[in-house]
């Protein structure tokens, strides 16, 4: 037998957004995915977040540096073991593929025309917004170390940190998501 979930709202939503009424007024979201759906909820979280008036910092490690990429940068020089990882990995928000279904790129076509269909945003778009309405972007020196990515093949404005800076933001934050 089907119990039903309780779905009623016990305050409005403008008391829920005060730190008064328990709402954080900072967040910290790690992005270590590349995958096209993760990256999407991690910015449809932020940008509602902002909408808010939380203060938003994401944390860009690992595959979620490629989010960060420019599609049309120069790439610098670099050992061929850094190049490697560049011509494999995908530069930008537009060429991410989704985590399930990809079907050698119809399942992530498919996403994408629904999307539009649906009057929903792209990902490039949620990550301009986010920028435009300040969410801080960081990325994560190790990773792009260890994955041979340099500053200039990053957008504009995003700086660079490592675990302390993270961990710094994360406990001043009262909440961290971890995508």
């Amino acid at each position: 037998m089907n119990t039903p979930i309780d779905t009623t709202v016990t305050a409005p939503a403008a008391e829920l957004a005060t730190p008064a009424g328990g709402m954080p007024d900072q967040m910290t979201i790690i992005l270590f995915s590349g995958d096209l759906d993760r990256a999407l909820a991690a910015f449809v979280i932020a940008n509602g977040a902002l909408a808010m008036d939380i203060k938003v910092t994401m944390f860009f490690a690992f595959w979620g540096l490629n989010v960060l990429r420019k599609e049309t940068a120069r790439s610098p020089a670099k050992d061929l073991l850094a190049r490697m990882f560049g011509w494999m990995m995908p530069k930008g928000a537009a060429r991410l593929k989704l985590s399930k279904m990809h079907m050698m790129g119809m399942g992530t076509r498919m996403m994408k025309f629904v999307m539009r269909k649906k009057n929903v945003q792209s990902l490039p778009q949620f990550i301009e917004m986010a920028r435009n309405n300040g969410v801080r972007f960081v990325a994560c020196s190790m990773s792009m170390d260890v994955m041979g990515l340099k500053r200039e093949e990053l957008l504009d404005g995003v700086e660079l940190g490592g675990v302390a800076t993270f961990l710094g933001d994360a406990c001043q934050s009262k909440s961290t998501l971890f995508i």
